[in-house]
């Protein structure tokens, strides 16, 4: 009996995405400008009911007393593809993301709708065009969120982090927001080779254990450290100091 409900709770949550996701691939198909106030709104709420889809919980973790900041520009590890919806999910935040998303079949519509920023990692015009963009959103009053590991690592930290983040908040005042994530069954939530989006959300729903932890910690004021290149290597050892912490 409770495996049935849990089976008809699971097939509902899937059933309230579809109609979501119809719903907004409609809407994303209206003029850019009757979108721009109500429909990242909804794009936060279809990230959660994606979440619920899953099966996924998320558990936030805040390290430090206070509120968040009234504006901030998010910095996150990439263990795995989740992070696309969990992030919205949970911070009201336009984000960056590389350039094939906008191919992802529905979601790639909804992410453009939503005012998600896209780069080609390749094409160094590309990055200067979407770090000006960065600059601009955060000017403009949004939140962002970032991955300074320049994509989706796996559990363990790339060996550097990028500079994008550290020079949008030093172009605009902004703090940095640090998020640390992991999963307690990493190996289900990382992106295989040659994995495809349709096999991701498969294992990520199927898995045995879907909790994944996001840690928050003391916003970084980027007057603290004026040379990006400092500031970058100090946030970065914050970073490998929290996974030997959570991971180890």
């Amino acid at each position: 009996m409770q495996t049935l409900l849990l089976l008809s709770w699971r097939l509902l949550g899937w059933l309230d995405l579809l109609f979501f996701t119809l719903l907004m691939v409609l809407l994303a198909m209206l003029p850019q400008r009757w979108l721009s106030h109500l429909y990242p709104t909804l794009f936060h709420s279809w990230c959660r009911c994606f979440v619920r889809a899953l099966g996924v919980q998320l558990r936030l973790h805040q390290h430090y007393p206070g509120p968040l900041p009234a504006q901030f520009i998010l910095i996150a590890n990439h263990p795995s593809a989740l992070e696309d919806v969990g992030i919205p999910a949970l911070f009201p935040v336009r984000s960056l993301a590389k350039y094939e998303v906008r191919d992802w079949w529905l979601v790639g519509r909804i992410a453009a709708a939503a005012g998600t920023l896209f780069v080609e990692r390749e094409s160094k015009a590309s990055r200067q065009a979407a770090q000006q963009a960065l600059i601009a959103a955060v000017q403009a009053g949004h939140n962002i969120a970032l991955y300074p590991e320049g994509g989706c690592k796996g559990r363990w930290l790339a060996p550097r982090f990028l500079h994008g983040a550290f020079v949008t908040a030093q172009a605009t005042g902004v703090p940095l927001l640090p998020v640390f994530l992991h999963h307690e069954a990493q190996a289900d939530f990382e992106w295989g080779p040659g994995e495809t989006l349709l096999q991701k959300i498969w294992r990520i729903s199927t898995s045995r254990n879907r909790v994944v932890h996001y840690h928050v910690f003391a916003p970084i004021d980027p007057a603290s450290q004026p040379d990006k290149e400092l500031l970058n290597a100090q946030v970065y050892a914050q970073y490998q100091a929290w996974q030997a912490r959570f991971l180890q």
